[in-house]
């Protein structure tokens, strides 16, 4: 569901919808609608992709307690149980389980790799904790377990984010190019749904938004 379709169903149902609802919604539309005008431009459609993301689901993780990947881990779990027309699941299952296979065999967008090559951890740790994350990955593709599997991907989608917010990687560049285009593809697809199913609960406790709008 393209961005155009998403905000004419929030136009029709946004005054039944909570303050924190109808923020998250509006501003995730806002960053979804900017992804799909960079459509020649990977980087960006990623980055703005991933922003959207972040408006839809954020909590305050430091009054939590919760680093990032915890906060979205427990958004999507609510969100699966919630996706009566198993929209993330044939997602997950029929249109991309080839990409995501690849994906969680990529050492490049696993976070310890990094530790490892930054001198944070020994080769012996790394190497295990991917044997493990591949496991834990294996039995949720095994399981169809369509929450646990979204947050491995999205775990690994965020070193990605991470190598591209945080400079880690050269604009355009031909490395990471295929991850990044099927994240790209990945998250075009999975963050409408998320919306739409926000729009369809609006008396779920989805929370305030982490930066509400304030007037002077």
């Amino acid at each position: 569901m393209l961005h155009e379709q998403l905000k004419d169903k929030q136009r029709k149902l946004r005054d039944n919808f909570p303050e924190g609802l109808a923020l998250r919604v509006h501003r995730a539309l806002s960053w979804l609608n900017k992804s799909e005008q960079c459509h020649d431009d990977l980087d960006c459609q990623f980055i703005f992709l991933w922003v959207s993301f972040n408006a839809a689901y954020a909590q305050d993780t430091e009054c939590l307690n919760f680093n990032e990947t915890q906060s979205f881990s427990h958004f999507l779990e609510k969100l699966d149980t919630l996706d009566s027309q198993n929209r993330i699941y044939n997602l997950l299952w029929h249109e991309f389980p080839k990409s995501i296979r690849i994906l969680l065999s990529n050492q490049f967008v696993f976070q310890p790799f990094w530790q490892f090559h930054n001198g944070q951890i020994e080769e012996q740790e790394y190497k295990q904790r991917f044997n493990d994350a591949k496991r834990v990955a294996n039995v949720a593709l095994a399981n169809k377990e369509t929450a646990k599997l979204t947050s491995i991907v999205l775990q690994r989608l965020y070193t990605l984010r991470n190598q591209l917010i945080h400079g880690g990687a050269t604009w355009n560049s031909s490395a990471n190019r295929e991850q990044l285009k099927d994240a790209v593809q990945f998250l075009s697809q999975l963050i409408p749904y998320i919306i739409d199913i926000m729009m369809d609960h609006p008396n779920e406790l989805w929370g305030d938004a982490h930066y509400p709008l304030i007037y002077k």
